[in-house]
């Protein structure tokens, strides 16, 4: 089963912590993507997608992945049979926009049709919880789900 990470960052947490799940997955056909140099047409719903993402500003994607999306929107593929988990990263001190950019990936790629599994992790900056350790806690409990050829 081929896995994609895709991660979308402002400081580099995401990519440390996408590497870290990496790892975990390694018995898989594991690949990591800035989401800013990855492709919407390179999406392929035979694979399955992890999402990495952070918060900026007021609850907003990183700037590293707004391309991604906005090429998403404009592209609306549509990605009926794509299994999609996320692990967001924020800091609640910020209120209602706590992890929002994970959420608000998972809602574009709901849209189109993908299917998220597994629980949607949100690592809280305000913890003494590291985001790696934590992600490879939440990658070692994903349950992959089972997929037909397309």
């Amino acid at each position: 089963m081929r896995v994609v990470i895709l991660f979308g960052s402002e400081l580099g947490t995401a990519e440390t912590v996408a590497d870290s799940i990496a790892d975990v997955l390694a018995s898989h056909d594991v690949s990591v993507y800035d989401m800013a140099e990855f492709a919407v047409e390179d999406l392929d719903v035979r694979d399955v997608l992890l999402i990495v993402c952070s918060t900026y500003g007021d609850g907003e994607l990183p700037t590293g992945a707004e391309p991604f999306f906005d090429a998403l929107d404009a592209a609306a593929p549509d990605l009926t049979g794509l299994h999609f988990a996320v692990f967001g990263l924020g800091d609640s001190i910020y209120g209602d926009t706590f992890n929002r950019g994970g959420e608000i990936a998972a809602e574009k790629l709901a849209e189109r049709g993908a299917t998220q599994f597994g629980v949607h992790a949100r690592h809280d900056a305000s913890t003494e919880i590291r985001p790696k350790d934590m992600a490879r806690e939440w990658a070692s409990e994903l349950r992959m789900p089972t997929l037909t050829s397309a």
